[in-house]
């Protein structure tokens, strides 16, 4: 028993002391996202032990290499001193934690913190760390004994093989099946339960142009909660009006949650009915907005068109999932891109029958998740005979392909978080200070604007930061970035992954959180509104904010 103990406790080798130190030391230091206590105890747990299984894959190809090693006398001498220095810098580290959190909040417009709370994360860290080593020094005693047993009836290279398929089915079933499972079954029931919550700020419209007014194909209490909101957003006619000085229409805003029809086809097919009852077609513009996987539609983008065009515009959307981006990403992105896919077929199949003349500008906006299943939403041999006029794309996440290909083949010199692509009269890019791609043409018939934040780890997480330093960590980084961020391999992406599972913590106009007055310089560029010069724009944003 003692024996067994023993073996689930880690063992002080000397490679992997001062790696895991390191690895616990960087993971302290900022990214691009701050970090509340149980979030950094978590990330700097699992630092920890990425650093320390390095150095044992270290010290195992030490010696099997038969390279010199310290005489025994010696050696306990440098575990021991080792061991000290290495507490040493990592109480240094945890020290000087809230300075470099703070440093970062500054950067992002947040109040800073008093302490870092080093103890907690030191003892959390600690905690996370023994943990999972634990679980998988208890799938090694395992594998052991399991092998040892099938080595009666096999020899033992095939006992030794069939043990480590066994033991990785058997835990991998029990942490899919029973954590991860179950893990998401609770979030699944969280949204799920949120989804159904009526809130008295999204009262039933009782115009009957609004969706889920009397007279309308769908029914109120179908649109979930983020539908509902939607639809009873602001601005209406007399507010638009008020506010820029000119007459206003009042704009028309289409939902069709997930418990409005049985499957997505349909759900689209209703959405198109929808469209046609109001007369959407017969605006200047109409826009195909994708929600992210809470199925939310940004408000600020939204209102900040409806805005600059006085309300002469419709926009549309179709529900595909209630849970969080990142979470729907892993469970229902398929589903997501084949509702994005049924709805955009049958909106563009309706407009490109009408005559050109008389049918509206078609543009496509999505954010986070649903830029991403908007880019996925149509193919280019569906579209090139008559294509939709352009796209908005906010905070795309990293996986979107258009954005990928043409960040990757960005003009030479430009940087990877505001790149510029070719001449500029096809793709363009922005930030929140106004910032743009540099352009020597004017837009084209077809245009696509991506709307980033350089502190956005939904768009700049990068799985090859494992082992390479990301193009957009290179000077000049992006005004939101910390100077203090540093790449070192295996911590930077685990700090990434943490990022874009906190990236909405930031203010408006940071990180994944995007603000009223960067939405209007983006939509105004996009739509290229010569009515709406900066300084209007800044007296809108102004007025709206009284």
């Amino acid at each position: 028993m003692q024996k067994t103990l023993t073996a689930l406790l880690p063992k002080p080798v000397l490679p992997a002391v001062p790696i895991a130190a390191l690895f616990f030391i960087a993971s302290l230091t900022p990214s691009l996202v701050p970090r509340e206590t149980l979030v950094q105890a978590l990330l700097s747990g699992v630092s920890l032990l990425a650093g320390y299984a390095v150095g044992l894959a270290i010290s195992f190809l030490w010696h099997r290499l038969e390279l010199p090693v310290a005489r025994a006398k010696w050696q306990m001498r440098l575990r021991l001193l080792t061991g000290l220095l290495c507490l040493l810098a990592a109480g240094i580290a945890l020290w000087l934690a809230s300075d470099w959190q703070n440093g970062l909040r500054a950067l992002l417009a947040m109040p800073p913190v008093e302490t870092a709370r080093p103890f907690s994360i030191a003892l959390g860290a600690l905690a996370v760390f023994l943990l999972v080593l634990w679980v998988l020094r208890l799938a090694g005693l395992f594998m052991q004994r399991l092998a040892a047993g099938i080595a009666r009836v096999l020899p033992g290279p095939q006992a030794a093989l069939i043990s480590i398929l066994l033991t990785a089915i058997l835990f991998w079933n029990i942490g899919n099946g029973v954590i991860i499972r179950n893990t998401l079954g609770f979030f699944d029931r969280v949204y799920a339960g949120l989804d159904e919550l009526f809130d008295e700020a999204s009262p039933r419209p009782q115009d009957p142009l609004k969706t889920g007014a009397e007279g309308s194909l769908i029914e109120w209490e179908s649109l979930g909660r983020m539908g509902r909101a939607m639809i009873a957003a602001a601005p209406d006619q007399a507010r638009i009006t008020a506010l820029t000085g000119a007459e206003a229409m009042e704009p028309l805003r289409v939902y069709v949650g997930l418990n409005s029809a049985p499957d997505p086809a349909e759900r689209a097919q209703l959405a198109l009915a929808e469209l046609r009852r109001i007369d959407a077609f017969s605006r200047s513009t109409l826009v195909i907005a994708t929600p992210t996987g809470t199925g939310r539609v940004d408000p600020a983008g939204q209102q900040a068109l409806e805005y600059l065009l006085g309300g002469d515009v419709a926009t549309v959307s179709v529900q595909y999932s209630y849970v969080a981006s990142w979470i729907a990403l892993l469970t229902d992105s398929e589903y997501g891109m084949e509702t994005a896919r049924e709805v955009f077929s049958a909106v563009y199949d309706h407009w490109r029958s009408l005559p050109r003349a008389e049918r509206p500008a078609l543009y496509l906006n999505g954010l986070s998740l649903g830029a991403l299943n908007s880019d996925l939403s149509h193919d280019l041999h569906q579209v090139v005979s008559d294509p939709f006029n352009g796209a908005l794309w906010v905070g795309p996440p990293f996986s979107s392909p258009t954005w990928q290909e043409v960040t990757r083949n960005r003009n030479r010199g430009s940087p990877a978080w505001l790149p510029d692509y070719r001449d500029g009269s096809a793709v363009r890019f922005m930030n929140q200070t106004g910032l743009t791609s540099r352009v020597s043409a004017r837009w084209g018939g077809f245009r696509i604007l991506y709307l980033q934040h350089a502190s956005d780890a939904v768009v700049f997480f990068d799985p090859r930061a494992t082992w390479r330093r990301p193009p957009w960590m290179s000077a000049p980084r992006g005004p939101d970035v910390s100077p203090e961020f540093r790449w070192l391999p295996v911590v930077t992406v685990l700090q990434l992954a943490v990022d874009t599972m906190t990236a909405v913590k930031p203010p408006a106009g940071f990180g994944h959180t995007y603000d009223f007055a960067t939405y209007a310089r983006a939509w105004a560029m996009l739509l290229d509104l010569p009515d709406w010069p900066q300084e209007r724009i800044d007296a809108l944003v102004e007025a709206r904010g009284r």
